[in-house]
């Protein structure tokens, strides 16, 4: 069993793991891509473990758990890019945990249609997949992904299923600029998820691409301020927010 919370460095790692939530990692910890931001590891993936969604299943039972994450890293090398293994973790739980609220944090599944209705016809209660950093810096460090597959993609998930709840996040302190960050948000709106979370990036380790800039409070709190006005649901935006943290706040 592996968390995103312990391979992705997570800073809130102790308060999360102190109220007794995580965030489950599925489809191994080795990731086919190699994004310039995160610490997960990347190359070639070992072989699936068929009993991890039952697995996920009892563990969310064991801890009592009456909202969970399950994400995972990519898998280019499937043909379903692991959409199957989502699936069956969401109806395994579902078995044993009639009553535990369910999000998923999907890749892109390199924007291939039947993997994200694979995934939509489990039937979640939040489908997320982070856009991660603004249009332009993805050529430098999100290479292998593609800012408007992420937006189709989110975009689709409404189309197909207009009542499961969207959600996306992104970091700053790239080298994004205002004008760019306030163009990521409209383009999600645009998108209608539903759901938005804002964070600072930070640098896990020195061969991960550098920080350029440190958000002021002030300013997560003045983006939080224009997500709201231009329709979002909800959004957390601060410096320490991550994609899943206080999901299930959120989701309330």
């Amino acid at each position: 069993m592996h968390t995103i919370c312990e391979e992705a460095k997570c800073p809130n790692i102790a308060e999360c793991f102190g109220n007794g939530t995580a965030v489950f990692l599925i489809l191994g910890d080795v990731c086919t891509r190699n994004c310039k931001y995160c610490n997960v590891k990347n190359g070639k993936p070992l072989e699936l473990n068929k009993n991890e969604p039952v697995d996920v299943a009892n563990s969310v039972k064991h801890l009592g758990l009456k909202y969970v994450v399950i994400t995972s890293v990519t898998r280019d090398d499937l043909d379903d890019g692991g959409a199957s293994y989502f699936f069956n973790t969401v109806n395994e739980i579902r078995k044993i945990n009639k009553n535990c609220k369910i999000e998923l944090l999907i890749p892109d599944f390199m924007g291939l249609i039947k993997p994200l209705e694979k995934v939509i016809d489990s039937k979640p209660d939040v489908i997320n997949h982070n856009i991660e950093v603004v249009k332009e810096l993805f050529p430098r460090i999100r290479p292998e992904g593609n800012y408007e597959i992420s937006l189709d993609l989110l975009d689709n998930i409404k189309k197909i299923n207009e009542n499961i709840k969207t959600k996306s996040g992104f970091m700053i302190g790239l080298g994004e600029n205002k004008n760019q960050i306030l163009k990521t948000m409209n383009d999600l709106r645009s998108a209608k998820v539903d759901y938005l979370t804002i964070g600072q990036y930070l640098q896990p380790t020195k061969s991960h691409i550098g920080i350029k800039k440190y958000y002021h409070p002030k300013e997560f709190k003045e983006l939080r301020k224009i997500g709201e006005d231009i329709g979002f649901k909800n959004v957390e935006s601060g410096p320490l927010v991550r994609s899943s943290y206080h999901a299930e706040k959120i989701f309330s």
